[in-house]
């Protein structure tokens, strides 16, 4: 259950290429009904399907066409966003921004990563040029920041693993577009003496992490709590105020054997079990500052898989 004690939903976003917006857009259509719809050459939506409405784009701000320009500006614009868009399908991503749905309602997604491979798209590993992601919006169970602070804990303890196990494609470390938390701000948030209140969590987030560019963002749940208080320090347009969190970690590793969205979603899971386990999670954490402190830290990555098997 969500924060309000109804079903809990999940939002997921699939960069992917070698397949047009236009095309992944009529796929998406065939699958789940609806109106497609065009709103430039590389931006579609598909509205009112039996899922909600769905977003088809390039990835870039810069090839899609500005609402209130005069008519003659437009078009010169528009033909200058086409080629530019057409220059950059050879390394930006397109994206699939879904609607929230129900959890029991993800495998009609993973429906649409198969509907993506049949027709030729082509997911991070396919170039070294590629850094495409696929990201997991889960909405929170609470308000309080006492479970928003567990999650982070809980999130903070596993992201080694999380990112030994995913072994995260280097094109996207290398473009810095899901970075690790700052280790001193792991050391305060892992201190069993951190109990703050809402205010002082977002601000001490902010302090230490004044970015999207975490590999879990907090930017939207804050600022949906917040969003004076957010935009104040991060005046950052794209950040979208939402009751969930932005797990940008994962790959889309679109048509390798074993990937799916089940998958990347378990491991989420994985995170979600330690954030509710206040016992293990003090231990856990307890554990890590300790190894942390040492001359030589041992592995963590490695000594997490000790605490997931009990």
């Amino acid at each position: 259950m969500n924060h309000e004690g109804k079903p809990r939903h999940v939002g997921v976003e699939i960069e992917f290429g070698s397949v047009s917006t236009l095309a992944a857009a009529e796929k998406v259509h065939a699958l789940f009904g609806g109106r497609l719809e065009r709103e430039d050459q590389h931006r579609y939506h598909v509205c009112d399907t039996r899922l909600g409405d769905f977003l088809i784009e390039l990835d870039s701000q810069y090839v899609h066409r500005v609402p209130g320009a005069e008519d003659d500006k437009q078009q010169l614009a528009d033909r200058l966003r086409s080629i530019l868009g057409n220059i950059s399908e050879l390394v930006v991503p397109n994206e699939i921004v879904c609607p929230p749905v129900e959890l029991d309602q993800l495998p009609e997604l993973e429906a649409l990563t198969d509907a993506l491979v049949a027709i030729g798209a082509s997911g991070s590993s396919a170039s070294p040029l590629y850094a495409f992601g696929c990201q997991l919006n889960p909405e929170i169970a609470s308000r309080e920041p006492g479970w928003i602070l567990a999650m982070l804990r809980a999130y903070v303890l596993m992201s080694p693993w999380l990112r030994a196990i995913i072994e995260l494609d280097f094109t996207r470390r290398l473009a810095s577009f899901a970075d690790p938390f700052p280790a001193d701000y792991a050391r305060l948030i892992l201190d069993a003496g951190y109990q703050p209140d809402m205010d002082k969590l977002i601000d001490d987030y902010l302090a230490w992490n004044p970015t999207r560019n975490r590999e879990l963002d907090m930017l939207p749940l804050f600022a949906w709590i917040d969003e004076d208080r957010v935009r104040s320090r991060v005046p950052d347009t794209r950040i979208k105020a939402r009751p969930t969190f932005h797990y940008r970690l994962p790959d889309a590793r679109i048509g390798e054997p074993g990937w799916s969205l089940a998958l990347e979603w378990n491991r989420w899971c994985v995170v979600e079990r330690l954030g509710a386990d206040a016992d293990r999670l003090a231990a856990m954490s307890e554990a890590w500052l300790e190894n942390d402190a040492r001359l030589v830290a041992g592995n963590w990555a490695i000594m997490s898989t000790g605490w997931l098997l009990t």
